[in-house]
């Protein structure tokens, strides 16, 4: 078990490496920041200072040996922007991500639950066909759309809830609504086809007749057995909220670690976006991680060799 968590990390770091290249690499072929720094009448010889403090005079495959170096000691450059820590920016919106986040998860798995382990005790109803329509209308609809559909609704027309920001507890209504749409509806389904697949075990025929109250059989005996696609899927979509936030935080001025990478994005601020992403996809990979060393306790006939 230990070998294989040793090896899965240093893939998993690997995978850091890797974005960490490419963002380092995309973000300089989007032009000179320079030229968005410096007035108009900015001479030759003050781009080229410019560029020779900011440490853009050398070659690309230098900029990265120098940018690992720094980062592996925690530091992800200054930003050309704000004046101010790259890493230390990030880490001041990560609160409200994870808020966001955290609140759009647990709606997602909540409703995505219930609704799918009900469907699959009373297949074949109204109940059920209502279930499957939404799940699919929730998978064909983009995440965009939807957030502007409930600002203009909910929040323009009706006059219910904030159209944006971060506030009260009625803020994070909207955005999370929108984060969790999809990921609720890809997680009815599974539990739905799970269930359905467990259901007619002699287990859980045995546990009926044991007397077992009807509750206890759907969520202990079957829910606990059909949990390895369930928690698979739900490791996976709290990865992807990570990744969301930047589209549902730029539709909703939500002041979180997406809102910032793509305020960095406009104004060329490469050591903010490097940091950004990169804690981004270090969240992701982690989430990956743990979600693949949860397999051998949920399924003991699982053995990691």
């Amino acid at each position: 078990m230990l070998r294989y968590a040793l090896k899965r990390v240093f893939i998993g770091f690997l995978c850091v490496l890797g974005v960490s290249l490419i963002i380092f690499v995309s973000m300089r072929l989007t032009g000179d920041p320079t030229h968005l720094l410096l007035p108009e009448d900015a001479t030759q010889e003050d781009f080229a200072k410019l560029r020779a403090e900011m440490g853009l005079d050398k070659p690309i495959p230098v900029q990265y040996l120098i940018f690992i170096k720094e980062a592996a000691q925690g530091n992800f450059g200054r930003s050309f922007r704000w004046k101010r820590p790259a890493m230390g920016m990030v880490l001041e919106r990560l609160p409200a991500t994870l808020q966001l986040g955290s609140f759009a998860f647990i709606l997602a798995i909540t409703f995505g639950l219930l609704a799918g382990v009900t469907s699959a005790k009373l297949r074949g109803s109204p109940y059920d066909l209502a279930v499957r329509v939404t799940a699919t209308m929730g998978l064909s609809v983009p995440g965009f759309w939807l957030g502007i559909m409930l600002i203009l609704v909910v929040a323009v027309q009706l006059g219910w809830l904030p159209t944006s920001g971060r506030g009260s507890f009625l803020h994070l209504i909207l955005p999370g609504l929108t984060m969790a749409w999809h990921s609720q509806s890809a997680m009815s389904r599974l539990s739905r086809s799970a269930m359905l697949n467990v259901l007619g075990s002699d287990y859980i025929k045995m546990a009926r007749v044991k007397g077992n109250p009807e509750w206890r059989v759907l969520w202990k005996h079957g829910l606990k057995n059909a949990a390895i696609p369930v928690v698979t899927l739900a490791g996976i979509q709290l990865a992807n909220m990570v990744g969301h936030t930047v589209v549902v935080e730029t539709i909703f001025a939500w002041p979180g670690i997406g809102k910032l990478i793509i305020d960095a994005i406009y104004a060329r601020d490469f050591a903010v976006v490097q940091a950004g992403i990169v804690l981004v996809s270090i969240v992701y990979i982690s989430l990956n991680i743990l979600v693949d060393l949860l397999y051998g306790y949920l399924d003991p006939q699982i053995r990691y060799d």
